[in-house]
């Protein structure tokens, strides 16, 4: 009895001095990446009790920017439909869909319309049509399959204007989440001549990997609009740095090994190809099943920047989940929440939960309705950036609940941000490519560091992190365009 009252007395005097924690930087800092949606298509639900009210622009009793009506058409307006987040069809989301629904005006700077996405081009499933007017369609929250997003937007801290950095599709989406750039190399980079497309064939490998690969590249325009222009295509492995140069302990959690979407398969120093296969990753990629970060959090096995991506049926990419994407989502921040694991941080022991810092996005618009127009910049960085809107959730300990961020962020914010937190390894913010180098905003006000940290509460969700762990079924990339 002894024992237990004195085992009680450290318990509770470890969650006090804990509690207590503050912090001048986080430990650890993790990049969950969705895939294919904007907040119009996804997000309905924050204009709804319980979870919060939208308005256009937003305001302070309505802080959520949501249309939720008279979405515009080159005819006028259409009301939007609900549909499941299964749904049997994708839409195009190429740099000629982003030009379709944008449908620019040429000006000093140039603007987007909005008004073109009945433009956008339909894929069915097998054996399925598309309905009419799918592009103008919205996920249906009625059975609450989008809880746990809507928590995690509503109790932490939810960007308004975030942006995917560029106009196309997910494979340079997710290099510039990785390194800052599409470009080919840094001489292209500068010359803003970019990866524009998804790779082709697809099924043929990927990046490094591919055997007979290509992927078209973006180039300037010089008689815009539109801005970028079809360049050429080259085999889609590349040499340049990414963020995991400069952060040296990274881990990358994919489906399929020779994924397009797994973006260190594309930079030739960290793939190092070989008979097939990448030889360089060593322990910093598990590209066979993502659920295995669920059990590293738990066992005390996560690196200072993780990158997580989903297995198709987990995805939110049109046309191929099962609708399981916002329970993984939420497992994944549970994981973290719930770790028993602790660092020491300037003579303080902080669970993960207080020491790491969590970014949710999603890594293209998908060819869904988004009324918000993007920044057009001028001259040669103008072409191909930005895209349109994506979702954006950041959480942590010192997130305030219910903080909505009006500043533009786009994928650079996030390297930036990684450079900001870890400048005690010597990183300075703009470092890398073109999307790290030209954003001027990097998250920092979502995070009270002088703060107490709050308390973790697991985000309630239909399908555990048991269920993911042991999920049988075949891992495949997030992605099947």
């Amino acid at each position: 009895m002894r024992l237990a009252s004195r085992l009680l007395l450290f318990l509770v005097g470890l969650t006090a001095l804990t509690a207590r924690a503050q912090i001048s930087n986080f430990k650890h800092v993790v990049i969950i990446v969705q895939e294919n949606r904007t907040p119009d298509n996804l997000f309905q639900g924050l204009c709804a009790a319980p979870y919060g009210a939208c308005a256009v622009p937003p305001t302070a009793g309505a802080p959520y920017n949501i249309q939720t009506s008279n979405w515009l058409t080159k005819g006028g307006t259409i009301q939007p439909s609900p549909i499941a987040l299964t749904n049997p069809y994708d839409l195009g989301h190429s740099y000629q869909s982003f030009y379709a629904m944008c449908d620019m005006v040429a000006g000093n700077p140039p603007t987007c319309q909005m008004d073109g996405a009945s433009g956008i081009n339909c894929i069915p499933n097998a054996g399925t049509t598309c309905p009419p007017n799918p592009q103008f369609n919205f996920v249906d929250n009625s059975t609450g399959i989008l809880n746990p997003y809507l928590t995690l937007a509503t109790q932490y801290g939810w960007a308004n204007y975030m942006f995917q950095t560029n106009q196309g599709a997910s494979f340079p989406a997710h290099q510039f989440i990785f390194g800052g750039t599409s470009a080919p190399s840094a001489v292209d980079d500068a010359n803003a001549v970019f990866a524009g497309a998804n790779t082709f064939p697809q099924h043929a490998g990927a990046g490094c990997l591919g055997n007979g690969t290509v992927v078209a590249l973006i180039s300037p325009n010089p008689t815009p609009p539109p801005y970028g222009v079809e360049h050429s295509s080259v085999s889609p492995c590349f040499e340049h740095q990414t963020m995991a140069d400069l952060v040296t302990d990274w881990r990358y959690y994919a489906a399929g090994a020779s994924s397009p979407f797994t973006a260190p398969n594309a930079i030739n120093h960290i793939c190092l190809p070989s008979g097939g296969v990448c030889t360089g990753w060593g322990r910093h990629v598990n590209a066979k099943n993502p659920a295995q970060v669920l059990t590293d959090m738990g066992n005390c096995h996560s690196p200072d920047l993780v990158w997580v991506t989903p297995a198709a049926m987990n995805s939110d990419h049109p046309g191929s989940n099962d609708g399981g994407g916002p329970s993984w989502v939420a497992s994944v921040v549970n994981a973290i929440g719930n770790s028993t694991c602790t660092d020491k941080v300037n003579n303080q022991t902080l669970t993960y939960w207080q020491d790491t810092a969590i970014f949710i996005t999603w890594d293209d618009w998908g060819g869904w309705y988004d009324h918000e127009p993007p920044t057009i910049l001028a001259g040669i960085q103008g072409d191909y950036q930005y895209g349109f809107r994506v979702p954006m959730i950041v959480v942590s300990a010192y997130t305030n609940p219910g903080y909505v961020d009006n500043s533009r962020y786009d994928f650079g914010s996030i390297l930036r941000f990684i450079e900001h937190n870890f400048a005690n390894l010597g990183l300075t913010e703009g470092e890398l490519g073109f999307a790290d180098s030209r954003a001027t905003s990097d998250f920092t006000a979502f995070f009270q560091l002088n703060q107490a940290p709050r308390q973790f509460s697991a985000i309630p969700a239909p399908k555990s992190a048991d269920f993911f762990i042991h999920d049988p079924r075949p891992q495949e990339p997030p992605d099947n365009d």
